[in-house]
């Protein structure tokens, strides 16, 4: 892995091989010995600078899409990404091996390689444990704190009701202002009083 100053930073990976689907997702199967993990093995200095790369370049978002046959008429999905030009695929790469888990895709619209976890699985047993261990330092702790709550939701089921699902859009809403959102807040909250 290559820090924010150039020098390389050693990673223990084990091997891999990359595939690319008709998509352009970029997926690799990790061949691991029994009982390790990646992130068991790499120093502080490694898992810290994660964080800070997550702090200045990842995202924690909330996406809804209408479903008319869930019962609330929205369907909530959580995802942690991160996006880079085609120069720093590898540190993508290396990004999905430490996880363990998520996809690398590239993005037509942005021209980014994108490496991304939407799974509530592994979001709550891989990414968010990292970031409660090694906590973001800017405003972007704020918006992982939401998101966990959000994950942890959705986990319990808790968004298929609809006063729990109206909180998850008012505190998603509250996250990442700047970013572009297909509907408005005002749209989703008047689908789920239509149900």
């Amino acid at each position: 892995m290559v820090n924010d100053t150039g020098n390389t930073v050693a990673i223990r990976q084990e091997a891999e091989a990359v595939t690319t689907d008709p998509k352009g997702e970029v997926h690799m199967k990790h061949v691991q010995h029994v009982g390790s993990r990646l992130q068991d093995t790499i120093s502080m200095e490694q898992v810290w600078y994660i964080t800070g790369f997550a702090d200045g370049e990842g995202c924690f978002s909330v996406s809804f899409t209408k479903r008319a046959k869930m019962n609330t008429g929205l369907e909530v999905r959580p995802s942690f990404s991160i996006g880079q030009n085609k120069k720093s695929l590898a540190l993508l790469q290396q990004l999905h091996t430490y996880f363990g888990c998520g996809a690398i895709r590239f993005s037509r619209h942005d021209q980014l390689y994108k490496y991304e976890v939407r799974s509530i699985r592994d979001l709550r047993e891989r990414v968010i444990p990292h970031f409660k261990k090694y906590p973001l330092k800017t405003a972007k702790q704020d918006d992982f704190l939401t998101f966990s709550w959000i994950c942890d939701q959705i986990a319990a089921s808790k968004h298929l009701n609809k006063d729990c699902l109206k909180q998850i859009i008012e505190k998603a809403y509250a996250m990442n202002q700047s970013g572009k959102r297909r509907d408005t807040k005002l749209n989703l909250l008047k689908i789920i009083e239509a149900r």
